[in-house]
């Protein structure tokens, strides 16, 4: 089946896989973030990866300052998948993104196994950040403080240049973003956190589980906001679990 050239890209096309993952990069990121994650599952699960405008190949489009702009999009895209079952992944602005768009294949023919949020609060959770509205230095020093950027970024002033627009325009759409508390997803919710990420405290990220009519979980991995970077094989392997175990449920005849 052909994937739009704009919002998805396969790394490594699994044509025999029996589910995709879905992977939704964080604020300021790119699909080439969960290369090593499509290298990993491939071929037992394809993984597809977002690429959200304004960065890499999409550099020169303008970015959506609008979270339900984004998933509208991704959503749209991902309703041609219709031949096999999915589940979602996504990383800090990411998991916002993820579940709007869940919310939107609810009751479309798309077979949504489940959701993975890693390193965000509950969508009802009021995140608060002014970082969209500090000078370049200031986001600068977020992207350094969060310590999930690679720190032979920060002396390549072209590609700071070009990727700052990106970033300030992420943290726009995450500003901005508000959800109701009584909103829910019918599929299975699994949360994802660092124990020592202060964007996200505990009591925040056990909140997903008002969000969901489904199974709930939460796994907590020692690092901060970035703690999937330090924790890459074990993530990845909660994350196959978790795909896995929602595939063999929805195997099961009822």
């Amino acid at each position: 089946m052909r994937l739009s050239g704009l919002w998805l890209r396969s790394f490594h096309p699994s044509p025999k896989a029996a589910t995709r993952l879905v992977c939704l990069p964080h604020a300021g990121g790119s699909a080439s973030y969960f290369f090593p994650v499509s290298k990993a599952l491939s071929p037992d699960v394809e993984v597809l990866a977002v690429q959200y405008p304004g960065r890499q190949d999409r550099r020169d489009e303008p970015c959506l300052e609008s979270i339900t702009e984004l998933a509208d999009h991704v959503a749209r895209d991902l309703g041609a998948l219709t031949d096999r079952p999915l589940a979602l992944f996504g990383h800090s602005m990411g998991a916002s993104v993820a579940f709007e768009v869940a919310r939107r294949l609810a009751g479309t023919e798309v077979p949504l196994l489940g959701l993975i949020a890693s390193g965000r609060s509950a969508p009802s959770s009021t995140w608060g950040a002014d970082v969209h509205l500090r000078d370049d230095a200031g986001i600068l020093r977020e992207l350094r403080e969060l310590s999930g950027t690679d720190a032979r970024f920060f002396d390549d002033e072209e590609l700071v240049r070009m990727i700052l627009p990106a970033v300030r325009g992420d943290y726009t759409a995450v500003a901005r973003y508000r959800c109701a508390p009584g909103v829910r997803v019918a599929c299975p919710v699994s949360v994802l956190v660092g124990d020592a990420d202060a964007q996200v405290p505990l009591a925040q990220a056990e909140r997903w589980r008002d969000h969901t009519d489904g199974a709930f979980d939460l796994q907590v991995f020692p690092g901060g906001h970035f703690y999937l970077n330090e924790r890459a094989d074990e993530v990845t392997a909660a994350v196959a679990d978790r795909v896995a175990r929602w595939s063999a449920a929805a195997a099961r005849p009822v």
